[in-house]
């Protein structure tokens, strides 16, 4: 049986700041980039806030990554010498904290709350995404096998979160970053505006009331997208699917863990097909996917005094949002460009199959619950 180790880093989201140092004077190296990197975060937070975005469900995080590939292809090549190490801090050490922190964001009373019923929802929709991804975007598609793991995760979890947090679990280059996390911005937009109507539509056929909540927050990528397609069907709609979301995002933690045992027993089986089989290599266990966990059931026990608790998720957003925006500089055009119209149409299946899948799934789960 394999061994079990703490995962590391792989190399192709590390950068040239994945060497770590101790003290202050390790640090002083990294600074240009990661205020670079940081002030872009700033600006997409801020962005954010737009009334406009808000409401298309744009987050701070999509904005970022947006930002800093524009950045990364115009006038960050003249300081990339100075800022690389910086920014490739940013996107491996800051991303893995804010994956920890955004535990916060979650209760195991969540789980009560949405019930069995919700439960089974949440885990059939997405398993099934994420197995339909893999299959079809390798077998049908030709695509890298990373390149489909990404936009199966940022489908079936929580959008550009499940991207990041999936990215350095499956080996994944910042081009197929950024391509996952544009199709997430691409169905998410779109999501905000088809599925209040189609919610509404379904909801006296099926005939129960947490349908609509139950069904957006189940299907659609990013909570921010879930919080504006809820709200435009009244409070009581936008509580039930937000719910449904966090509870979809709270599995992220064993799905990370079940990824990483499977992709690490796949390498396995291919090195002994190559004669390259010896001692098994140990199957690699994200740390920050247990932490993560960690976070989630000591502030499930022990709540945090408001004040604190919106001070760390704003700390989370920051960090998280630094770390996008360090992918985003480190992806030039050309690879995105390279990547084709593949991903775009494994994203749109995906995205027929959550509308049309997803209202299967919760209106038979609904029925028998």
């Amino acid at each position: 049986m394999p061994a079990i180790a703490p995962h590391a880093p792989h190399t192709a989201l590390a950068g040239p700041g994945a060497s770590e140092g101790h003290g202050w004077a390790a640090q002083w190296p990294r600074l240009p980039g990661l205020l670079v990197a940081l002030g872009i975060a700033a600006i997409a937070i801020a962005m954010g806030r737009w009334h406009w975005l808000a409401d298309h469900g744009l987050s701070p995080l999509v904005l970022a990554i947006a930002l800093g590939i524009a950045a990364g292809n115009t006038v960050y090549p003249r300081w990339a010498a100075a800022c690389d190490a910086g920014v490739g801090h940013a996107k491996q050490t800051w991303l893995r904290a804010g994956i920890v922190l955004y535990g916060l964001r979650l209760t195991l009373q969540d789980i009560a709350h949405l019930g069995w019923a919700g439960l089974a929802v949440d885990a059939l929709v997405l398993s099934s995404t994420f197995v339909l991804a893999v299959w079809l975007g390798t077998r049908w598609l030709g695509l890298e096998r990373s390149t489909a793991v990404l936009i199966g995760a940022g489908s079936s979890i929580c959008g550009a979160a499940a991207v990041l947090a999936t990215a350095p679990v499956a080996r994944a280059r910042n081009d197929q970053v950024a391509v996952a996390v544009a199709t997430v911005v691409v169905f998410g937009t779109l999501a905000v505006f088809i599925y209040p109507t189609l919610a509404a539509a379904l909801q006296p056929a099926v005939g129960d009331p947490r349908f609509a909540g139950l069904y957006m927050g189940s299907t659609i990528h990013e909570v921010a997208q879930v919080v504006a397609a809820g709200r435009s069907l009244g409070e009581g709609t936008a509580d039930m699917a937000i719910v449904a979301k966090l509870v979809r995002v709270l599995m992220l933690a064993p799905f990370l863990v079940a990824l990483s045992w499977w992709l690490g027993r796949d390498r396995s089986g291919r090195d002994g097909q190559s004669g390259h089989a010896g001692r098994q290599p140990a199957i690699a266990v994200p740390w920050f996917a247990v932490a993560f966990m960690a976070v989630v059931a000591l502030h499930s026990l022990f709540p945090l005094p408001a004040v604190v608790s919106q001070a760390a998720m704003t700390l989370d957003t920051v960090l998280l949002a630094t770390a996008m925006a360090a992918l985003g500089l480190g992806t030039h055009h050309t690879a995105i460009r390279r990547a084709g119209i593949r991903p775009l149409i494994l994203a749109s299946v995906l995205f027929a199959w959550l509308l049309g899948g997803g209202a299967l799934i919760n209106a038979v789960a609904l029925r028998l619950g």
